[in-house]
């Protein structure tokens, strides 16, 4: 379903791809519109009352589609190096884990997606990290690693809350 909030979740596709070309400028303007397309998507979602399971799963694929995308041009212009790369979306890593969980245990079924706060932080961090990278900013292998301390904050996270709505159910 094509809605507002949806098409604002869309947007990060085309911006994703005028990292293709190499021109800082447009990049920090790419960048930058996807923060504001990802920060305001879900208060239209909310406002129109058009919030959606659909929603709920295209708002984050699309973050992601646009830091992969902007993280694998970075990696061919040598800009960051694999480890470096995957660090920065060890999250998804943990996503992964938990889905493969849910799956296993046949709560998949019956689990809501829904943000949560480790989440958001890692996204926020992933698109400022952009900038500096597109800056050629050069940062400390300590905020690489801190991707992935955000990811296992991430999963238990996305377990706590697993047990907590188990919990509520009962």
């Amino acid at each position: 379903m094509l809605t507002l909030s949806n098409g604002l979740s869309v947007i990060r596709v085309p911006l994703a791809f005028l990292f293709l070309l190499n021109n800082p400028y447009i990049r920090f303007g790419a960048i930058i519109l996807a923060m504001i397309s990802d920060s305001i998507d879900g208060y239209f979602a909310r406002k129109y009352k058009s919030v959606s399971k659909f929603g709920a799963f295209l708002d984050p694929a699309m973050d992601k589609f646009f830091v992969y995308f902007a993280l694998c041009t970075l990696f061919f212009e040598h800009k960051i190096v694999l480890w470096q790369a995957l660090a920065i979306v060890s999250r998804d890593f943990a996503l992964i884990i938990f889905a493969a969980y849910l799956f296993i245990t046949k709560k998949w079924a019956t689990y809501t997606v829904k943000a949560i706060r480790w989440g958001k932080i890692t996204t926020a961090m992933q698109f400022l990290v952009l900038i500096g990278l597109i800056s050629n900013f050069v940062f400390s292998n300590f905020l690489y690693f801190s991707f992935i301390a955000l990811s296992v904050l991430a999963l238990i996270e996305l377990f706590k809350n697993l047990l907590y709505d188990s919990v509520e159910k009962t």
